[in-house]
């Protein structure tokens, strides 16, 4: 792999908005070239009129629940640009609500889309990153990945399940240059409280006030970007609520007496 971003292909998903849409921005101001995924075509082609050098980046609609979907589209972007250097892992959807109130299909249609749906296309570039010696995945988790909330049990679940997966990959193919970047992101300012979803399926339809006061996508796009180019294995960015993180390795009875109060939306 290059270390210049200018040399690399770089796969985002939920490119469309968002940490996604940042992070596409940031990418390409270093001369990336990006292939832009989510399931609506007309945003992500907003995306990328809007980036430097828009002509050279690849729009593909992808709907991550769709897993027969992913070699086909990981194909597409082999033959397109004849190597992938990256997968950025952003595509997701957060919750809203009780365990007890919360439908099943709720929970499966969570898991779907935030770990089913990255384990899939991770194994669909897989073994184009073994063949040309290397590869990165970037993976957006959250910091519920390790500091599970109430209302969020599903989103939780998942966030902790990528870890689990990636830590694994990454022990397993370190050895064929694959890489993997964790990226745990507290508040941060987008719109992923207002699709959350409820405990019958529906969005919530409004922001969190947390979340509203959240720290600026574009800002984060930098830092996980400077984290990428650093090698890092996994990069915090949050405000304040980062601290949690040091609470519960140091006190967890005290972090689990807090987390039955503290506000989270």
């Amino acid at each position: 792999m290059s270390s210049s971003l200018a040399d690399q292909v770089i796969w985002i998903t939920g490119a469309s908005s968002g940490i996604g849409e940042a992070v596409a921005s940031e990418y390409a101001r270093y001369g990336a070239k990006l292939v832009l995924s989510a399931r609506r075509r007309e945003e992500l082609e907003r995306v990328r009129a809007g980036l430097v050098n828009a002509d050279e980046h690849l729009v593909l609609p992808l709907d991550l629940t769709d897993q027969d979907a992913m070699a086909p589209a990981t194909e597409t972007v082999l033959r397109h640009f004849g190597r992938l250097d990256q997968v950025v892992h952003n595509g997701g959807i957060s919750q809203r609500s009780l365990v007890r109130d919360t439908d099943m299909d709720v929970d499966r249609r969570i898991m779907e889309v935030n770990y089913f749906g990255a384990v899939a296309l991770t194994k669909a570039v897989l073994p184009a990153f073994i063949r040309q010696g290397g590869g990165r995945f970037v993976v957006v988790t959250s910091l519920v990945g390790e500091l599970p909330t109430p209302k969020r049990s599903a989103y939780s679940a998942s966030k902790h399940a990528l870890h689990g997966f990636f830590e694994a990959l990454r022990a397993e193919e370190f050895d064929n240059g694959v890489r993997v970047t964790l990226v745990l992101p507290g508040f941060i300012r987008t719109q992923v409280s207002v699709n959350a979803l409820t405990a019958d399926g529906s969005a919530q339809g409004r922001m969190d006030d947390l979340q509203a006061n959240g720290m600026d996508p574009a800002l984060c796009a930098r830092r996980l970007v400077e984290a990428v180019q650093r090698g890092r294995d996994q990069v915090i960015i949050a405000g304040r609520e980062g601290a949690g993180l040091y609470l519960k390795r140091w006190s967890p009875a005290l972090y689990r007496r807090v987390i039955r109060k503290v506000k989270v939306t």
